[in-house]
């Protein structure tokens, strides 16, 4: 590989790690927002079927069954956001393994 081409790789892959940041910082907001309305929902539910007068054992589940999408919601942000956080560190890797290669050529 040349210098050249390295010199470009690592520019490049700079470029990216910089837009995944800024790409992960939003997804860790989706995903707490995400929480938060799903259990302000969630409590909403378990209040309602407490004054409905269902059986206090049979809350909790009818209450998550009720909420379901909403707890999907909640997942899906959550494992977005991961999967960009090991994108992010696949590509920080990838800008090591570059820096190595400049560093070997230096030598040369």
């Amino acid at each position: 590989m040349e210098l050249i081409q390295v010199t470009k790789e690592m520019y490049a892959t700079a470029k990216r790690i910089d837009k995944a940041t800024r790409t992960i910082y939003t997804l860790a907001s989706a995903k707490a927002e995400t929480e938060k309305v799903y259990r302000i929902e969630l409590a909403t539910e378990i209040i309602k079927l407490r004054e409905q007068g269902v059986q206090a054992t049979l809350i909790p589940d009818i209450a998550r069954g009720n909420t379901a999408f909403l707890r999907f919601e909640r997942d899906l942000a959550r494992d977005v956001y991961n999967s960009a956080n090991t994108a992010l560190k696949a590509l920080q890797t990838s800008a090591s393994l570059l820096q190595t290669i400049s560093r070997y050529h230096e030598v040369l």
